[in-house]
Order: C-alpha cells, then structure tokens, then sequence
C-alpha cells in the first residue's frame, strides 16, 4: 500500500451555483504524477467552471481542494500559480494592447522593476521554436490571429514551468501537426512527473493523448473511464445520452446561381502587412467551400473582407453579379450576407445584453421587431423564443444576459440569429470551435440545410475533418495565397496538410489526387 502513488491534486465535493444553474454539484476529482486525464461534458456541463475554480477564478460554494495532501485555499489565480497550477483558458486571457512579451510575463513577482523584454523575447522565441508554437513576441496581442493569441496562451504557461496543466480546448485552433506537437509537451512533462487536466470535445485527442477520462453531465460526474478501456462512441453516448454521428450524410451537390466572386484579392492586416495575396475563387448556391490553413495565414482577413469589415487593397467582389468592393458591412447584410465570426464572445454577442436582444441584432431595422423606428419589446420576445425553440438554445429565459450561457448555447443563438438573416451567403469562421461532439454535430447540420435550401456557405475551419465531412470543395490558403481548390471527394488529409505547409497544388507528388476545381 505505501507503493501506491498519492495524488497531486484531488477536487473533493465541489458545488458552484450560480443565478438559475447549479454549475457543479459535488464534483470529485483526482489527478495522479505524470497522469493526463481528460475532462468531458456538453457545453454547460460544467467542466470549465470547474477548472476556474482550480486557477482561482471561482471560489466554490461547497467542497475542499488538495494538493500533494495538503488542503489548499485558492482566491486568485497567483495561488493557482504559486501551486503550480496554470491554465489555458478557452476564452483568452490576454490583455489587448500590450505585446505577446509583456502579456507572458504579466503578474510573475520573481522579475525585476524593470525587466529585460530583449532576454524575455528571446527566451520566448527558443519556446516557440521549441514546441512548433511560432509568434512574434514584440507583436501586440490585439495584431494577431485567434490562433495565434491560442499559441501566447500556451507558451505563457510553459513559459511559467507549471506543474499541473489545465487545457480547455488548447488544440481548436491547431494544424493535426501543431496538435501532434501539443501532445509532445505534454509527453515531456508527463515524462517530469508533472500532471495536466485536458478539456476537449474532439474525441481523437481523448484516445490520443489521456490516460483517464472523467465526464460531466449538467454538474454532476456521471463516468470514470480508463481511456485504453474506452472507445469515441462509448464516450459520446455518455456525455449526451445517445448516439452522435460522426459523419453525416450529405446530399449531391447542386449548383445554383453564382452568389460571391473573388477576383485578385489582395488585403492588408493591422500592422500594414500583406494579408491575402490575389485570392481568387467562387461560390454557388446549393455549395459549401470550405477554406484551410494554418492559423494566420489569411483567413480572418479573408472573412472580414468578403463581410465588409475590411477593405482590400485590390481586386473585385461580386455579389450575385453586383460590384461590392469596399461596401460597408451593412450593405453587404442587405445585399444577404450573413456571418458567423471566430470570435464569439467579442464580437459576435453583447454579453450584458439579454439572450433575446442578441436575437434580434439583425432583425431590429424592420416589422416585426420595430416599427418606424421604435422597438417592440413583445415583439422581440415572441421572436426570441420562436428561436430558442427552434435551434434548442438552452436558456434559463430570453431575458438572461447571453454571457451566462455556455459556449455552445451562445454559438446557437449566432448561428439562429444569422441563418435567420441569410439571403445569400453564409460566411461561417470556425463554427463549431470548442462545441461538445452534440452541438457540433448540430451546428455542421444546420450548414448543411442552409446549403440544401440553394444558400452558399464559405466555412472556414482549421479541423480538416469537419471540411472534408461537409465542404463541397476545400480551398487552402498559406501566407495569404490559395495552394489550390480541390473537391473534398477527391483530397486527404495528407494532401491538405502539405498546401498548408506551402506546397502547391500544382507541386505535389503525383501519387496525391490533384483533381481542382477553381
């Protein structure tokens, strides 16, 4: 018995309640040395509440928290820290306007008045270079992609030497290489006796890089499973309540009219620097064109320029035959663009503002939401429900504040407010990022449908699985410029993942289906 390994952390009856929701209901958990367990739930289940009640973001109503034995008060995530407890939070936690140096080395006491940000940087970068997790350390947060701010957050903790690792859906903004390389990390600080705590709805990564997996549903912790023991759809079943299907059916594409063309696109990002490189394609009605690459490599520009939040610095757009270079973002709405942005929290919702309101953002111009210009509140609420109901968003009522919902109840209520609004062509930036395997399956479904209504959806995603399951053809972008389209029927994996390392279309091996269709 005295050989038997003690635990480093054990989370022991935690309860968290919250206005409406019972968050965490008595929740136990252990984590061994050398150990990564997976933490698995539906959106609202409770996982991320429970995990920022572990970095002191959260004092739990209920329950104790222990480390190597010894119960331990955590207020503040600078206990968490001196614990040796970091986490990578699914919502940044990076301040906007100061630099990627600055931001990893924010808070640490062991610093002097006035640091050395030449020697941080450089350490910052033999990290990145080290773990594959390129960025630039004098770059300001507020300049840099999604995914790149994914990577400050990832090299902010390895940066700290953490001894307990806390990832909430780390690799949602990651190539499979760039994951691959994650699992490395956690291999070697596995290897040094230290622990992590991994929050993720893709199954793959459960099998691929956890020992144990635990799972939450609505607070409560219903399974512990070995992960060798286990399987994806034993998993699945258990987080929500039946079978999900990984793959779905989809139907031959039709083509309809011609809704959006790109002819030589070129865009800058913040910081002046060539963003897209005369990216030319096209879409149809009744077609999903997907678009891969590497975080940084254009697509935010790319969304932002077909929605008008961006003006290109040459080049045309047409919207159904109609010239719409430079439009504002709300002439592209009236001309039926709808968009989905990466960025849920910040820019797509209000989060002070009630669920029902969020709804209504694009409606509120006209009957039956407002007449003359004045809003109708019984108006807003009728819609508001008629949409809750329809696409099942998970409220405690319309009027709650859309900030207390899950991620993937606020992604919901996005995604009804903009299918709801779409006349046309639906630009959808990583929808189903950091959704449960339900919601993802609800949310690719509903892209679906809008493409068998003879609508056009340009999805852009960084999990090739999700484009290869829906998209009609997948474009690739590196460094601003397209490697080549291809009909997702005739690609790989392999084939993708060599265009968005830089190879063309036209440059891969002859062995490699090459079939495009631009």
């Amino acid at each position: 018995m005295n050989d038997q390994p003690k635990p480093i952390l054990e989370m022991l009856g935690i309860t968290k309640r919250f206005p409406g929701v019972l968050a965490n209901d008595h929740v136990d958990l252990e984590l061994y040395p050398g150990e990564v367990l997976a933490l698995l739930g539906e959106n609202g289940a409770g996982k991320s509440t429970l995990m920022n009640i572990l970095v002191g973001l959260y004092r739990p109503d209920e329950g104790e928290i222990r480390m190597r034995g010894q119960r331990v008060e955590i207020h503040s995530p600078r206990d968490a820290a001196a614990l040796g407890i970091g986490m990578v939070h699914q919502n940044f936690m990076l301040v906007k306007t100061m630099t990627v140096a600055e931001n990893i080395i924010l808070g640490l006491s062991d610093l002097p008045f006035v640091p050395d940000i030449r020697e941080v940087s450089q350490r910052i970068r033999e990290l990145s270079q080290r773990y594959h997790l390129q960025v630039d350390p004098d770059a300001y947060i507020w300049q840099l992609s999604v995914g790149e701010q994914q990577r400050v957050e990832i090299l902010k903790l390895v940066y700290r030497g953490a001894e307990v690792l806390i990832l909430d859906e780390p690799t949602a903004v990651l190539t499979p290489q760039e994951a691959q390389e994650l699992e490395g990390v956690l291999r070697i600080m596995t290897a040094e006796g230290k622990s992590a705590i991994f929050i993720t709805h893709k199954m793959e990564e459960v099998m691929a890089f956890s020992d144990w997996v635990r799972v939450l549903q609505q607070g409560r912790l219903t399974a512990v499973r070995k992960t060798a023991e286990t399987s994806p759809q034993e998993l699945a079943r258990l987080m929500v309540g039946r079978e999900v299907l990984f793959r779905l059916d989809r139907t031959e594409c039709v083509l309809g009219e011609k809704i959006l063309e790109l002819h030589n696109i070129s865009a800058t990002d913040d910081r002046g620097l060539p963003a897209l490189r005369e990216v030319t394609f096209d879409i149809h009605g009744g077609e999903i064109l997907g678009i891969a690459g590497v975080a940084g490599n254009g697509q935010s520009q790319l969304a932002e320029v077909v929605t008008g939040l961006r003006h290109s610095t040459q080049g045309r757009i047409l919207i159904r035959g109609k010239d719409m270079i430079h439009a504002s973002p709300l002439a592209m709405i009236r001309a039926g663009v709808s968009h989905i942005p990466a960025d849920r929290i910040g820019m797509g919702a209000v989060g002070n503002m009630a669920v029902a309101d969020n709804l209504a953002m694009k409606g509120y111009r006209g009957s039956p939401i407002s007449e003359r210009g004045v809003l109708r509140p019984r108006s807003i609420l009728e819609f508001a429900q008629r949409m809750i109901d329809a696409f099942r968003i998970a409220t405690p009522t319309p009027q709650t504040r859309i900030k207390f919902l899950s991620g993937g109840n606020i992604q919901k209520a996005i995604l009804a407010r903009e299918i709801d609004a779409c006349d046309g062509l639906m630009v959808a930036v990583y929808p189903a990022r950091g959704l449960d395997v339900g919601a993802t399956e609800a949310v690719r479904k509903m892209l679906l449908s809008q493409r068998e209504q003879g609508l056009a959806v340009l999805l852009i995603s960084e999990d090739l699985e999700e484009l290869l399951t829906i998209a009609d053809r997948v474009a690739v972008l590196f460094s601003g410029r397209v490697m080549g389209i291809v009909p997702s029927t005739q690609t790989t994996v392999e084939m993708l993942g060599l265009m968005m390392a830089g190879v063309p279309l036209a440059d891969l091996p002859v062995s490699t289906p090459t079939t495009a269709n631009a």
